[in-house]
């Protein structure tokens, strides 16, 4: 019980960290998408040096995603054209 509340704690002031974080950060906004690339390319800077995760092996894995759903995308386009 007492391990349960000091990982809400934890939780808790990781999420008031999280959130303000935006108040010391200046100059131009970044919309969702940028903010959500560099926390992506951090995590896994930081999972690779640590030794993780193979960032090569991830990036692979990566692309080959990212290239199946464009191919599922496109097919579903072309199924809903017919």
């Amino acid at each position: 019980m007492i391990n349960n509340s000091v990982k809400k704690e934890k939780s808790h002031s990781e999420d008031k960290n999280l959130s303000s974080y935006k108040k010391v950060i200046k100059g131009k906004e970044l919309d969702q998408i940028e903010e959500l690339r560099i926390k992506i390319y951090l995590l896994v800077e930081l999972l690779s040096e640590k030794g993780i995760i193979n960032k090569k092996g991830y990036t692979n894995n990566l692309m080959m995603r990212l290239h199946q759903t464009s191919k599922a995308k496109t097919f579903e386009e072309m199924d809903e054209e017919i």
